[in-house]
């Protein structure tokens, strides 16, 4: 996968990108990625890249012109056509069976707004998924955009040790993830569960399952209603739902 990211704030990203699981992926090039000011596309002289609204108001509105400048070299480059993703509020709110989606491109072109909004233009005519990281405002997409490297490139193959941990991940089986323990056993009288300590693969598999069912239903009975159940899974929360209520 290569990732193209328009910003006016490179140095933003480096940080991110020179450390942990997306640095060993992109020195292993399991994925590449270019950070691109798109203020370097503006067409005067001063590399103004916003101006004020038509019809006025607070603010000021990110021109169309640099923005589809930029796209537009970069689909030419383009062997296949990018997916292009404007980082924005009003967008479709992100989740993991949108990360999982985007992990299936090849190409991905991510554009990190700044100021009061987008020339409309630029949603109407460039690009081709709208997204928002969640029901608040920041000030630029910088994040937004690092928030979508970070989950995309974690599910490539071969990025993660473990190609089980990705698909155990809390909301990628559409549950929350099982509680997790490690060494030591008993820690200031707080005892690890004797089933994870009976090396009972399959109890202890169907103990994980019905944590994970536990801790969703507890915390986010939204996911359950979007969730397709299996027979023994549906049973399994009603046994949840019993021994609840009989507390």
């Amino acid at each position: 996968m290569h990732i193209d990211v328009l910003t006016l704030f490179p140095e933003m990203f480096t940080g991110v990108l020179n450390s942990s699981i997306l640095k060993r992926a992109n020195e292993r090039e399991k994925f590449s990625y270019n950070l691109i000011n798109y203020r370097e596309y503006a067409d005067n002289k001063h590399q103004k890249v916003d101006d004020y609204p038509y019809g006025g108001g607070a603010g000021m509105v990110l021109s169309p012109q640099p923005i589809f400048d930029a796209v537009e070299t970069i689909t030419e480059q383009a062997v296949k056509k990018p997916r292009i993703v404007l980082l924005c509020p009003q967008g479709e709110t992100y989740n993991q069976q949108k990360a999982e989606e985007l992990a299936e491109e090849d190409h991905l072109v991510l554009i990190c707004g700044h100021y009061e909004g987008y020339d409309e233009r630029i949603r109407k005519h460039l690009v081709t998924d709208e997204i928002s990281i969640g029901d608040y405002v920041l000030t630029s997409g910088e994040l937004g955009a690092l928030v979508i490297m970070d989950s995309v490139v974690r599910l490539l193959p071969g990025v993660l040790g473990n190609r089980q941990s990705a698909v155990d991940d809390s909301f990628s089986t559409g549950l929350l993830e099982h509680p997790h323990y490690t060494r030591p056993a008993n820690f200031r009288g707080y005892k690890v569960p004797e089933i994870l300590l009976s090396g009972h693969h399959e109890n202890i598999m169907k103990w994980r399952k019905k944590k994970a069912l536990e801790r969703t239903y507890k915390r986010r009975k939204d996911l359950l209603k979007q969730t397709k159940l299996s027979k023994e899974e549906q049973q399994i929360l009603a046994e949840i739902k019993e021994e609840l209520t009989d507390k």
